[in-house]
């Protein structure tokens, strides 16, 4: 006499699924959620990127050295040099006036002659006769910003 067996799942190896597909998709969800939680990054990122290279371009645009007495307001910076130790402030237009949306960013800007405060001297060009320009924007908030953003820029004796 044959005996037919039943097909079928049993209950533990149905609970054995239940296991490992729930494991699965908790694995899922916590990518998911790291990936949500840092798409605004390279918004921010964007951001202090357009901030600092706003910044650099108007350092550079002042003349090399004029040598009027330095001033802590930035209204009346009128060489590379005044820019020197400039922050970190809240970003602000020329005048010192606040941009609406940009409260949480802050820019520091220093300016250094090659050899002097561990900056490398350039080879060819003597000392005296270049300035290196670095502008660094982060993010103030609750947690200290990761990632700042730095440009680094030259300026030569003309």
């Amino acid at each position: 006499m044959l005996i037919k067996r039943m097909s079928g799942v049993t209950l533990v190896e149905l609970i054995v699924a239940i296991v490992i597909v729930g494991t699965a998709l908790a694995g899922l969800v916590a990518v998911y959620n790291r990936v949500n939680t840092a798409s605004a990054d390279p918004l921010l990122t964007q951001q202090k990127l357009a901030i600092a290279e706003s910044m650099m371009e108007e350092v550079m645009q002042k003349p090399f050295a004029v040598g009027g007495p330095a001033t802590n307001d930035r209204r009346f910076f009128d060489d590379v040099r005044d820019y020197n130790n400039y922050g970190p402030a809240a970003i602000s237009n020329v005048n010192g006036d606040a941009v609406q949306g940009l409260e949480r960013y802050r820019v520091a800007v220093t300016v250094a002659s090659p050899g002097a405060q561990g900056v490398p001297p350039i080879q060819g060009i003597p000392q005296g006769e270049a300035l290196r320009i670095r502008v660094a924007v982060t993010v103030a908030g609750d947690q200290p910003d990761p990632v700042p953003v730095i440009l680094t820029g030259w300026r030569t004796q003309p």
